[in-house]
């Protein structure tokens, strides 16, 4: 019987490491990341004349956030919340607040 308790117990506990590694980051573990978003695919906060979730109007608009792993915002290739790395163009990266840069033009 010691034999089938031990094995038992080392299948559940290789279900429950598989289980855990297969779980997304929670959004606990995102942050918001501006500037790093494609036009029409940011999360939130697109500045004037935009309500919210893909209403961006330009590639990297500096005023649109979108949820990235925390600590990947301020590089040159965020992580998504999804898992996906974000290939920002040459000089730019993400920042934790809102930059003035790649914003639309007015009128």
């Amino acid at each position: 019987m010691k034999t089938n308790k031990a094995l038992v117990l080392t299948a559940f506990a290789a279900a429950v490491s598989a289980t855990a590694a297969a779980v997304p980051a929670s959004a606990a573990d995102n942050v918001k990341c501006f500037g790093v978003s494609m036009a029409g695919k940011n999360d939130c906060a697109a500045g004037p004349g935009t309500t919210c979730a893909g209403t961006s109007k330009v590639d990297y608009q500096g005023n649109a956030w979108t949820l990235v792993q925390d600590g990947t915002c301020e590089s040159a290739e965020p992580v998504l919340a999804d898992g996906t790395k974000v290939m920002l163009p040459e000089g730019k990266m993400g920042s934790l607040s809102e930059l003035d840069r790649d914003l639309p033009m007015e009128g």
